[in-house]
Order: structure tokens, then C-alpha cells, then sequence
């Protein structure tokens, strides 16, 4: 949700219009203390904020949000028709991301509004899966083994992915055969012991990693695991 502060009517509704008409959720405060009540309640993704407003001007709701642990964190755009350049100092020292002076178009509206959430969005955390010298990244579908890039099939690299995700759990044959060949699969749990032995030699001296746990199946890693809980029998 976009939020625009603007006392000014007209240049409001085509904030707000060009906003939405871009896909965006947007929504308009004709003053400062309005805006400031809302956001108690509620917290945007941006602020669009006009500088001249009456009661609590941009200025002071810009040193209040950015002052505030809970609101800091929210982007802000600066507009007003002040082209000077103190006043686009004072906003951007006070934490402002970006500063429009109007007359602007709403193409660089949109923009700029884009930009900033594109520069402010939490980097994506790294789904690398890792372990020793064991290098698994799912989004790119690539398998490495001390630094070597390791051609897998595909029920290696699901058995690798699902030893990878859960380190030192314990997995016994049909529990394997169940999550990477499917509770339609009809074979021989031989079928595990074979890709196990197959997908070891390929990761070279990484695939001392996989053991095998007498009487249960096979774990990645060391640290002693009770077979998973996350496959626990039904209740009868």
C-alpha cells in the first residue's frame, strides 16, 4: 500500500489514480495529523509526502517517522513545489529516499515510487543448502563438491536436496522412497541403497558424509537423529 500526504485535491486524486492504474494499492491523506493517526494503526510500504501541509508539515513527519524505531524503516518520497536547494538537503539529511519537485509527471511518479521499493526490499535470503564441502543451490538447480560442479540425476539431487534440508536426521529406506520416488512407487527399497552408493562417488570424499545408520537407513552428517518425527505413524 502506497500512501500519498498532499493537502492539494486535485494533485491527490492523480497520485493516487496513477498509482492504481500501475497495479499499485494506493491511498490519500489531505493533511499531516490525519496521515499520522493512520499510521499508529497501520503501515504502509511507501510514503509519498508533500512538504507543505497543514498542521504537521512534511518536514516534522518525516523527523517524527524516521526518529521512531517502529516507522524508520518505511521508504519515504519527498514532494513539493520548493525547488530550492536547501530544502531537498533538509529532507534527504533527515532520511528522505527520494525528493520530487513538482511539477512532476505521474510516469515519474511511478517510477520513482518503483525505484525506491526496488532499492529498500530486504535482500532475499540465500536458500544455499551447505554442508562441509557440499554446495546444493536450489534456484539454479547446481550441485558442488569442494568447489567442483557435480552432475547429478534427478533422484540424486532430490535425495541430496532432502539430506541437505535436514542434517543429522535419520531417514530409513521408505521414508526416502516415499518423499523423493512418491508414496506410488512400487520398487525395491534396493533402489535407495543403489542411488546412495552412486551419489557417494560422485561427490567424491564429500560423500563420507552420508552414512549409513544400522537397522534405520541413511543420514547426512554426524550428530546422532532418531528417525524424523516429520514422517510419525498415523494414529489408529
Amino acid at each position: 500500500m502506497i500512501w500519498c500526504v498532499e493537502d492539494d485535491a486535485s494533485i491527490r486524486d492523480i497520485e493516487v489514480y496513477a498509482l492504481q492504474s500501475t497495479g499499485f494499492e494506493a491511498k490519500g491523506f489531505e493533511d499531516g495529523q490525519v496521515f499520522w493517526d493512520a499510521l499508529q494503526k497501520e503501515a504502509p510500504e511507501l510514503v509519498i509526502l508533500d512538504v507543505m501541509l497543514p498542521g504537521l508539515d512534511g518536514i516534522e513527519l518525516l523527523r517524527r517517522m524516521k526518529s521512531s524505531s517502529a516507522f524508520s524503516a518505511i521508504p519515504v518520497v519527498m514532494a513539493t513545489a520548493k525547488g530550492a536547494e536547501y530544502d531537498k538537503i533538509q529532507g534527504l539529511d533527515l532520511g528522505a529516499d527520494y525528493y520530487l519537485v513538482k511539477p512532476f509527471g505521474v510516469m515519474e511518479l511511478v517510477s520513482c515510487v518503483k525505484a525506491v521499493l526496488r532499492r529498500c526490499q530486504p535482500q532475499k535470503a540465500s536458500s544455499l543448502l551447505q554442508s562441509g564441502g557440499i554446495s546444493l543451490n536450489p534456484d539454479e538447480h547446481i550441485v558442488t563438491a569442494n568447489g567442483a560442479r557435480v552432475e547429478l540425476t534427478y533422484k540424486e539431487y532430490e535425495l541430496l536436496r532432502l539430506f541437505l534440508q535436514h542434517p543429522g536426521m535419520a531417514f530409513t529406506r521408505d521414508q526416502l522412497m516415499e518423499k523423493v520416488w512418491g508414496t506410488d512407487y512400487y520398487g525395491e527399497t534396493r533402489t535407495i541403497d543403489m542411488h546412495i552408493r552412486t551419489l557417494r562417488q560422485k561427490l567424491g570424499a564429500c560423500g563420507e558424509q552420508i552414512g549409513t545408520v544400522r537397522g534405520v537407513g541413511y543420514r547426512l552428517g554426524t550428530e546422532p537423529t532418531a528417525p524424523s518425527a516429520l514422517w510419525a505413524a498415523p494414529e489408529l
